[in-house]
């Protein structure tokens, strides 16, 4: 048995490597499958900004989940899936998280962002995440949404620009012609799952973003621009964080960082750290500890009243 269990499990990753070296499938804009209660939209009606062609891979998408019949609750979640920004970890970190979301009554948001493995290195995909919580924001009528009970989630690399968007928002220019421009692009709640918080650093003893894309030249510029610790204020949204002292591609010491200085800015921030599990879990793999990180999460957003339904608007 333990023959099989060991061919199966090398068979597994080998189909994992050839999954990661194919071209990954994308967000098609304009996708409509209405009785499943999702669709897919742009970000920008035309091009969008900094866009090299106007190919899948080249336009940032929202795809949308209704939340489920009757359960709506108001609250919307914008779901940032990892990938080291090379392949989006759609399925793992972003169709189960987003069914996650919407059984609670959440409407959910994945985001489709644009990669560095086809040429969008940062601050393009921030640009999109920040897009992303602005389309919801504007949008939260069409929606059914609160526009201040707006969640955003990401894991390892989407983790990364999920903590990029809470610290580097911007506030919106009510005089802007666009009205989503008009509206601020800060999340009003931040949810990171194994964050790859140091992905931009001169360290390259773990997984690293200039070692990756041959940046080593520009990576000290680009780490004091783009390191989510070094921009946490005391309006850095809440934070819930979940790591496991066991991941070998991004050291727990990267989040326990970022956590420090969110307790240092007296900014609510919940941690939890489960002694054992690999890199890449999403909401959980069948360890009997580290599946319990979305019950907690799902006491943490309780806590928060986002579990709740809305308040009636009072009447004139």
């Amino acid at each position: 048995m333990r023959k099989i269990a060991a061919v199966l499990a090398l068979g597994m990753l080998a189909f994992q490597a050839m999954q990661a070296q194919q071209p990954q499938p994308c967000a098609t804009p304009g996708s409509n499958n209405d009785f499943l209660g999702i669709q897919t939209i742009r970000l920008w009606p035309g091009d969008a900004p900094e866009a090299k062609g106007k190919a899948c891979v080249d336009t940032p998408t929202l795809t949308i989940f209704s939340p489920r019949a009757g359960a709506a609750n108001g609250s919307a979640v914008v779901i940032l899936p990892g990938g080291s920004y090379r392949i989006l970890a759609g399925d793992l970190e972003g169709r189960e998280v987003a069914d996650w979301f919407t059984a609670r009554g959440f409407r959910a948001f994945v985001l489709s962002y644009r990669l560095a493995s086809n040429g969008y290195l940062l601050p393009v995909p921030l640009l999109d995440a920040r897009r992303a919580i602005q389309t919801v924001r504007a949008r939260a009528r069409d929606y059914f949404i609160d526009p201040n009970r707006i969640v955003v989630i990401g894991f390892s690399a989407g983790g990364h620009l999920a903590a990029l968007s809470g610290t580097q928002f911007v506030n919106g220019n009510p005089d802007a012609e666009d009205p989503i421009d008009r509206v601020s692009s800060r999340p009003d709640y931040m949810v990171l799952g194994y964050p790859w918080i140091g992905a931009i650093s001169l360290d390259t003893s773990h997984l690293n973003y200039c070692k990756l894309y041959n940046l080593m030249d520009r990576c000290e510029a680009l780490t004091a621009a783009y390191s989510p610790d070094l921009f946490v204020t005391k309006d850095t949204p809440p934070t819930f964080w979940y790591h496991t002292f066991t991941d070998q591609t991004v050291p727990v010491e990267q989040g326990l960082r970022f956590y420090e200085v969110l307790v240092k800015a007296g900014v609510p921030a919940e941690a939890h750290i489960f002694a054992k599990g690999p890199h890449g879990t999403g909401l959980g793999k069948g360890d009997a500890a580290l599946d319990q990180w979305p019950g907690l999460l799902e006491n943490w957003l309780r806590a928060g009243g986002l579990l709740d339904l809305p308040r009636p608007t009072p009447k004139p």
